[in-house]
């Protein structure tokens, strides 16, 4: 019951006008916070790019701008798992191949299991808490591109080291806006 309605609680962010006729908001704010906001991170033409393609972000104060920050970065990591499995599909016999193609799809899972909790500890301003999963999301990725390592007759995908560095980037976007909550 409690993830149902966390799970609604997640679209209602991401999709405000399917779920209710008022999009939910936290404190009004304006171009200026997202703004200086996305200032405080390594990534500001993302950051900013990622807030002002968001129809919530006009309203949501500073916590709120991490939580669609977040809910970008699961999107990110949920497709990247998706997308793992699907080239499980495609794979010829390559045992080797198989095998890290599915650590890899679950690395990607536990990122977006990650990313999910921090959500959660955002809410209850365990801002610590929030730092730690989203760091472990950023993290996730890399034991992905190491499994291949481990095999060296297999290449790292271009499109893989692609999505890798979206997730990565994404999540120290967050690490910013969090550092900004004032733990």
């Amino acid at each position: 019951m409690g993830s149902t309605i966390f799970l609604l609680f997640l679209l209602s962010l991401a999709f405000p006008h399917y779920i209710f006729y008022q999009p939910y908001t936290f404190v009004t704010a304006d171009d200026n916070l997202i703004q200086k906001t996305c200032n405080s991170t390594i990534y500001y033409d993302l950051c900013l790019s990622c807030l002002k393609s968001n129809p919530n972000s006009p309203n949501a104060d500073t916590k709120g701008l991490a939580v669609i920050m977040v809910g970008i970065g699961m999107a990110n990591a949920t497709a990247t798992s998706s997308y793992l499995s699907s080239q499980l599909l495609g794979t010829t016999n390559d045992t080797n191949m198989e095998k890290v193609l599915k650590e890899c799809a679950d690395k990607y899972t536990y990122a977006g299991d990650a990313l999910q909790a921090s959500v959660q500890n955002l809410v209850a301003e365990s801002y610590d808490y929030a730092y730690m999963h989203i760091t472990a999301a950023a993290d996730y990725p890399n034991a992905c591109h190491n499994a291949f390592k481990r095999y060296p007759g297999l290449a790292y995908p271009l499109e893989l080291a692609r999505r890798e560095d979206g997730l990565k980037h994404i999540c120290y976007v967050v690490l910013g806006i969090i550092d900004l909550l004032g733990w």
